[in-house]
C-alpha cells in the first residue's frame, strides 16, 4: 500500500507538472528551487561521435538545441590532441557562449594510471593530466574526472592512488580546479575502497563522481555489459556521496512507464537527496535498445521527476 501510494502521488505530481510551462517545472511545482541541475555527459553520444556523425565542436549547440540542456561534460578522447590547441579551445568556448552553455567538467582517460605501483610511471601519469587541468580552466570548467586505476592488491593500489591523486590535486588547486574520481571498474567500483582513498588524499578539491551504474568489480570474460561480481550500487553511492562534486545518472534500458530498468531511481534519488547533495547530475545514457538521442531524452525526463521535489 505504501509503495502504491507513493507511486500514485508521484504520478499525480507528474500529471500536474505536464500542464506547466518548462520554466514553472524547473522552478518547482510549488515554487521551490530544484536541488540539482541537469547536465549532459558527452559519452551519451559516443556512437555518433565515433562514427563522425557529429564532432566534439558540435556538442554544446547540440546539447542546448536538441535536448534543452545548458550544462555539458566533455570526454577527452573526442578531442585528445587539442588540450593545448588554443585556437581549437577558443572555438569551442565561443560555441558555448553563443548557445548559452556552461562547461562543467572534462572526463579524462588514457593518460596513465594514477595508482601505478611504479613511482616514475605514476609521476608521469600525474604530469600527463596537467594539460587537461589547464584546458579545463581555459574552458571555464570547475572539474576534471580521473580514474584511480592501478595493478595490485586493493591495499597496494589504494596507497599508490592516494599518492597520485594527492599530487595531481595539489597542482590543480593552484588553478581552482577539482579532481574527482569515478567508480569506474576494478577497485574503484568498491564504494568503501574509493571513500578510503578520498580520506587518504584529504584535500578539499579532490572528490568523487558517483556513477549509478559503474559498480562492476569484475566483468564476465568477453563481455562489456555483463557483470560477474557487482558491488551494491545503492550502498556504494551512499559511501561516495560525502565526497561528491557531481553525479553520473547512468541509464541503459527503460520500461513502458519510463522507469530505468537496472536502477531503482526512486530509491537512488532519495539517497542522493538525503545526503544533502546540491549540484550537477549528468545524463549518461549507455544503452543499446534506444538510439542515443531517444535514450538521452528518456533519461532527462526521468531526472525531471525529481528535480523539482523539495
Amino acid at each position: 500500500m505504501q509503495q502504491n501510494r507513493r507511486s500514485f502521488l508521484r504520478n499525480l505530481g507528474l500529471a500536474a507538472a505536464a500542464t506547466l510551462p518548462a520554466t514553472d517545472l524547473w522552478a518547482g511545482t510549488l515554487g521551490q528551487k530544484p536541488f540539482f541541475e541537469i547536465s549532459l555527459a558527452e559519452w551519451s553520444l559516443h556512437r555518433a561521435l565515433r562514427s563522425k556523425k557529429i564532432d566534439n565542436l558540435d556538442f554544446p549547440a547540440l546539447a542546448k538545441k536538441e535536448f534543452g540542456i545548458s550544462v555539458v561534460e566533455y570526454v577527452n578522447q573526442f578531442f585528445k590532441d587539442k588540450a593545448q590547441d588554443s585556437a581549437y579551445l577558443n572555438d569551442l568556448l565561443q560555441r558555448c557562449k553563443d548557445n548559452g552553455v556552461k562547461n562543467h567538467l572534462i572526463m579524462i582517460d588514457g593518460e596513465g594510471e594514477l595508482g601505478h605501483k611504479d613511482a616514475a610511471k605514476r609521476k608521469q601519469a600525474v604530469e600527463n593530466h596537467y594539460k587537461w587541468v589547464e584546458a579545463a580552466k581555459f574552458l571555464g570548467c570547475k572539474t576534471i574526472r580521473v580514474n584511480a586505476a592501478g595493478e595490485g592488491s586493493a591495499e597496494e593500489v589504494k596507497k599508490s592512488a592516494i599518492e597520485g591523486l594527492h599530487s595531481l590535486s595539489e597542482f590543480a588547486a593552484k588553478t581552482g580546479i577539482n579532481v574527482i574520481v569515478e567508480n569506474h571498474g576494478g577497485h574503484s567500483s568498491n564504494g568503501q575502497w574509493l571513500s578510503d582513498v578520498m580520506k587518504g588524499v584529504g584535500l578539499k578539491n579532490c572528490g568523487t563522481l558517483p556513477d549509478f551504474g559503474n559498480f562492476c568489480l569484475k566483468r564476465k570474460p568477453g563481455s562489456y555489459h555483463e557483470c560477474e561480481d557487482e558491488y551494491d550500487r545503492y550502498k556504494g553511492t551512499q559511501e561516495l556521496l560525502p565526497y561528491a562534486k557531481g553525479i553520473s545518472a547512468k541509464t541503459f534500458d527503460f520500461d513502458a512507464k519510463g522507469n530505468c530498468v537496472e536502477t531503482d531511481y526512486d530509491r537512488m534519488m532519495e539517497i542522493v537527496k538525503k545526503s544533502g547533495f546540491k549540484g550537477i547530475i549528468g545524463i549518461e545514457y549507455e544503452g543499446d535498445t534506444l538510439g542515443e538521442y531517444e535514450g538521452i531524452k528518456k533519461t532527462k525526463q526521468l531526472l525531471e521527476r525529481y528535480a523539482s521535489q523539495a
